[in-house]
């Protein structure tokens, strides 16, 4: 799975091992959103639940200035299919 860089304003330059840190991270929120789902959570509940925290800690993280700057950007990513995961046919 492509995952999706964070731009350099947010943060110092990619550092090592970053690429296999977003993996696990990944990984555990996948796991996270399944178990929820399993519980009965609605998947755009969680989607909203999601995009709040994670903007919460961006915010938190490198401050708001830097943050709007990087969500300003997502709606061409989302035009681009840079969020879109197709099917994998086997």
């Amino acid at each position: 799975m492509r995952l999706i860089p964070l731009p350099n304003f947010l943060g110092d330059a990619a550092r090592a091992g970053s690429e296999d840190e977003r993996r696990a991270a990944f990984g555990y929120i996948s796991e996270a959103w399944e178990e929820a789902r399993f519980d009965g959570i609605d998947g755009d509940c969680l989607a909203q639940v999601a995009l709040f925290s994670a903007l919460r800690e961006l915010i938190s993280t490198y401050g708001e200035d830097a943050t709007i700057r990087y969500t300003e950007g997502l709606a061409e990513r989302i035009r681009r299919g840079e969020f879109t995961v197709t099917a994998v046919k086997q």
